[in-house]
């Protein structure tokens, strides 16, 4: 059951990502696309070295439960998205991919019927695997194959085709995951000027581990950026579904692209509607909410995308680098249609001009996305206990104005805010924590630490 995850299935290949367990997998999720009314599914692969057998061997399971494979080869994440609203009759997708994980790794991210397959749903399927003996038997039947990527690159050229003959060079750091596959063409068709890092897929990734949302793993583009003198740098992580923009001086994180966005937006739209998650700055909600309507809500990219189609939201974002459009496109986290809608925006102002816009937002003091080690077992007691905790605060603990919990404990103090949350992903409590000082920074982490049941 370790396997199937809060938005996702991932595991380790031959470990548990086994031939009979993904081939039951494959299976269990063709008699779902089944109920839901649809004959057929998408699947396509990243760069991992063993994404081809899995491929092999979940194809098998879902022919045999009578669905129809439509297979599309090694593609970035967001194009087994995109698929699902090419084709009235093709609206379910399963990418294979271990994202951002180390290379043992690998995983399915699934749509069906358009909507993300997660939470209750992943854990159903689990249970149902685990109480069954399906065996595995080779498919006599074959998949049916189609160019989804060139239909990707061919709706990009010509969405985006003012950036034709782009004013500026850029710098792309693919970090051996699939994203230069999708956008490489895209770019010669544009004439963007670019430098291209690490660009070819390489699922041992022997340069840099692909999450741009680590700084450490930035040091390469910003590098290039600086020898060559170019002004603008966008990063993606190995399935090309998160983005990390920076500009010379400035490293923008999902929240300050959020503001970015929605101020373009405004534009066009009287009064733009951003979701934004727990993690997500004060400063993006209330500028956000000067321009339109910030709503805050739970972090994981399956959570977002559900919530973004509910109230018909036009952008949703979170601090990793997952960007969601549901202006000018489909609601899907799309790092390489991101990175686009980036350079549209230094059409309107130079990387300066956006830096200064950024450093004239209200100055605050936060700490980085900090992860406490814990066990899968005691991680949601330690939050619940920390809810309790918080109905009765010991004398000297500081005035709270309100607590929210739709994610987590996020504790709104006089001059700041404190959060604390369990990873649906691994055994680790999250904090981060945000005031208009220093030293009620460290305040409000320490008095929080204090209650939490470590």
């Amino acid at each position: 059951m370790s396997i199937f995850r809060e938005y996702d299935i991932r595991g380790i290949y031959e470990e548990n990502l086994t031939k009979e367990s993904v081939f039951a997998i494959g299976f269990g999720l063709g008699k779902r696309v089944l109920q839901a009314g649809e004959t057929s599914i998408a699947i396509g692969y990243d760069a991992r070295t063993h994404s081809p057998i899995l491929y092999e061997w979940l194809k098998d399971g879902i022919l045999l439960s009578g669905v129809e494979v439509v297979f599309m080869g090694m593609i970035p994440t967001p194009v087994a998205y995109f698929a699902t609203f090419q084709n009235q009759n093709l609206k379910s997708s399963i990418m294979i991919t271990g994202s951002h994980n180390p290379p043992q790794y690998n995983g399915f991210k699934i749509t069906i019927s358009q909507k993300p397959f997660y939470g209750e749903q992943i854990q159903q399927l689990g249970r149902e695997i685990a109480s069954s003996n399906v065996a595995y038997v080779p498919a006599s039947k074959a998949a049916v194959e189609v160019d989804m990527l060139g239909q990707y690159q061919a709706f990009f050229i010509k969405h985006f085709s003012r950036l034709k003959d782009f004013p500026y060079e850029v710098v792309f750091d693919y970090g051996n995951g699939v994203g230069a596959i999708g956008l490489e063409p895209v770019l010669k068709a544009l004439n963007i000027k670019h430098i291209s890092l690490f660009e070819t897929p390489d699922g041992t990734f022997p340069n840099h581990h692909p999450d741009p949302s680590e700084e450490k793993n930035l040091r390469d583009v910003k590098a290039a950026m600086k020898s060559r003198q170019v002004p603008i740098g966008i990063a993606f992580d190995g399935d090309a579904d998160r983005v990390a923009l920076m500009s010379e001086n400035h490293n923008y994180k999902g929240d300050e692209m959020a503001i970015l966005f929605a101020k373009d937006m405004a534009k066009h739209i009287a009064s733009p509607v951003v979701i934004g998650e727990v993690k997500c700055s004060q400063v993006m909600y209330d500028e956000i909410n000067r321009i339109g309507k910030a709503v805050m809500y739970k972090t994981g990219h399956s959570n977002l995308k559900t919530k973004l189609k509910e109230l018909n939201a036009h952008l949703a974002a979170e601090m990793s680098g997952h960007i969601f459009f549901n202006d000018r496109y489909f609601g899907y986290d799309d790092a390489l249609y991101a990175a686009l809608r980036a350079l549209e925006l230094f059409l309107e102002m130079t990387p300066a001009q956006m830096e200064s816009f950024i450093n004239a937002l209200p100055k605050l003091y936060s700490t980085d996305e900090e992860k406490i080690a814990t066990t899968e077992e005691k991680k949601f007691g330690q939050i619940a206990a920390l809810q309790k905790a918080l109905e009765n605060p010991p004398a000297d603990f500081p005035h709270t104005q309100e607590i929210i919990t739709i994610d987590g404990v996020r504790v709104i103090f006089d001059n700041g805010w404190a959060l604390v949350r369990a990873s649906n992903t691994t055994p680790v409590l999250v904090t981060r924590f945000e005031a208009t000082s220093q030293k009620d920074l460290e305040c409000y982490k320490q008095q929080v630490l204090r209650l939490l049941d470590l």
